[in-house]
């Protein structure tokens, strides 16, 4: 997995915070075998008695919200555990990375469309005039309720990818332009067609692929010979909703170049690589974070220099993810025999920590 190791020389300026990557197929994986779901659930999959863990556009959603998540909550979480007798898991920084990306993909289908949105949608923009419902068409393009990737949005942004240059050369020749979508208006789409008699029932899902492999994909694919400078990939754009993939394939197509068609695996990786890469930039002061450390009373035990993130774990939120869980109870334990609080943490609080402790090194 790639890195960036960051040297920084003063404790004023704004840094990134971090640069790992997660796999949210790894991440259910982590959490089934850590007996997470025993307890919590991801977008309703798993246990009931504790929250849901799927990231909701209400609260926080970047990865130190996460880790300060998971740190103000500690206490009561392994208490919890100790009276159930589960045992208390034990995570590294790619592990907790893996979980971050499969909390969030939990939180890809949170908002649902409006069938009957959707349906005037397609008849606005001309859709439906090579699209019917049911049957066969003249044109022979897919019925609506043939269209099976809607429950999947990398599915779908791979068949608008495969399908583009077909559809826009049918446009052009009755002298039109492809309509341009927006997430709103796919979200409407994918409800109206999968509410169709016809349509086949899908669990909702969304399953990127690993991101790195995705870099040398897209390196592989030619994509930066135009995506350089300042239209390089990933860009600034950040997906929160699973329409928004397929909605920006779609609307970019007319303007890249096709080389060839995409297979699914290689839709996943691609979408991997730069749906993961949107949280890299999440950035945290060294300034504030220093005041935080004395502050929140961490210098207490710690002295007044930064802790090293031990086990080989970077200095990231997932690596405080990672040795919370290695070395909070021990933590928790000191503290309450000294009659310390167990101090309570905002997720830009925590960034500004992490930029401290690197400034520290």
């Amino acid at each position: 997995m790639q890195r960036w190791l960051l040297l920084l020389m003063g404790t004023a300026a704004a840094i990134p915070s971090f640069s790992a990557v997660g796999d949210a197929d790894r991440g259910r994986q982590v959490f089934e075998s850590q007996k997470c779901s025993m307890c919590h659930s991801v977008a309703g999959l798993g246990g009931k008695t504790a929250p849901d863990l799927a990231l909701r556009r209400t609260r926080g959603n970047s990865p130190a919200d996460l880790s300060a998540a998971m740190w103000n909550h500690a206490p009561q979480m392994w208490a919890a555990m100790d009276r159930a007798g589960v045992a208390r898991p034990k995570l590294d920084t790619e592990q907790a990375a893996d979980l971050f990306a499969w909390f969030q993909a939990g939180r890809y289908f949170e908002k649902g469309g409006d069938a009957a949105r959707g349906r005037r949608a397609l008849e606005a923009k001309g859709c439906s005039g090579c699209h019917p419902v049911t049957g066969q068409s003249k044109s022979g393009a897919a019925p609506l309720d043939h269209w099976e990737s809607m429950s999947d949005p990398i599915e779908l942004a791979r068949q608008m990818w495969n399908h583009a240059p077909a559809i826009q050369a049918a446009v052009a020749a009755k002298g039109g332009k492809a309509p341009e979508l927006t997430a709103a208006e796919m979200n409407d789409i994918s409800a109206y067609v999968s509410s169709l008699p016809n349509a086949k029932k899908q669990q909702p899902q969304f399953s990127p692929g690993p991101a790195e492999t995705g870099e040398a994909l897209i390196e592989a694919k030619g994509c930066n010979s135009c995506h350089k400078g300042a239209a390089a990939l990933p860009g600034k754009t950040s997906y929160t909703a699973s329409a928004e993939v397929a909605a920006a394939m779609w609307n970019h197509a007319a303007q890249m170049k096709h080389e060839g068609q995409l297979r699914p695996e290689e839709m996943r990786r691609i979408v991997g690589y730069l749906w993961s890469r949107q949280f890299e930039n999440e950035s945290g002061d060294a300034a504030r974070g220093k005041q935080l450390f004395a502050s929140k009373g961490c210098a207490g035990c710690h002295g007044s220099s930064a802790p090293y993130l031990g086990h080989g774990e970077e200095f990231s939120s997932y690596g405080m993810v990672a040795v919370l869980w290695s070395h909070g109870p021990q933590m928790l334990s000191q503290m309450r025999a000294k009659k310390v609080a167990w101090p309570q943490l905002a997720g830009g609080e925590i960034s500004d920590l992490i930029a401290f402790f690197k400034a520290s090194r």
